[in-house]
């Protein structure tokens, strides 16, 4: 591993986005999350030589970057059968299995891609683990509620950044999470959020974290389906 801090950043999510690769096989359905780990997953899977397999994407640029590497991208409505695996990033990952998502906006239809898959595997870089969480969490909400949404979840701010995949604003919870089970239940219960970037670790199947030392696995809370 490199000394600089932000290569070694880089080689750690490439580590672990070769790892998740390499858990895709030929003939499955397959869910891509979305930022820049996956990007690096993007590229494994184009080297790889993979027959038949389709994906789904959770948000246009991810949709974009994989037709670019010729991978064959389909709806989830296309892919009637379900999703065999969903591999995608995390922002942070606590101690006990929790993890937030949605730096890039995009956590309502990552979370639904990981519910609709067998399994779902998270790549992160050793930099995202934490004892605890730690705000923001993001927050997608309809423009309608937004006014409501805002003053129920203060402190919250909407943030400087392009709409949800869906066209849907895009905030922040910045109070504190304490326990993560009960917070996720209140955001989830806001007339007009549509989802929040809280992912309980029963959703997880397992982390991949790229490490100075290679790769570490993390069994998740979740068993098959």
């Amino acid at each position: 591993m490199t000394d600089d801090p932000s290569a070694r950043i880089e080689s750690e999510k490439a580590a672990a986005a070769y790892a998740a690769a390499e858990l895709v096989q030929s003939g499955m359905a397959v869910g891509l999350g979305t930022g820049s780990t996956v990007g690096y997953l993007l590229a494994a899977l184009a080297r790889r030589s993979l027959r038949k397999v389709s994906f789904a994407a959770s948000s246009p640029a991810t949709e974009r970057a994989a037709r670019n590497l010729g991978l064959r991208v389909l709806s989830l409505q296309e892919l009637s059968g379900g999703l065999d695996i969903t591999i995608d990033g995390a922002d942070q990952v606590a101690a006990d299995g929790w993890l937030v998502k949605g730096g890039g906006g995009a956590h309502t239809r990552e979370k639904v891609l990981a519910a609709a898959a067998s399994r779902f595997v998270v790549i992160v870089s050793e930099n995202k683990l934490r004892r605890e969480l730690q705000p923001p969490v993001p927050l997608e909400i309809t423009s309608f509620a937004a006014p409501y949404a805002l003053s129920a979840l203060a402190p919250s701010t909407l943030r400087e950044a392009p709409p949800s995949p869906d066209g849907n604003l895009i905030a922040d919870y910045r109070g504190p999470i304490g326990d993560p089970r009960e917070l996720a239940a209140r955001l989830s219960a806001t007339p007009g959020l549509l989802d929040h970037g809280l992912f309980a670790p029963e959703l997880v199947s397992e982390i991949l974290i790229g490490a100075a030392g290679g790769i570490e696995r993390r069994e998740g809370a979740r068993r098959g389906d």
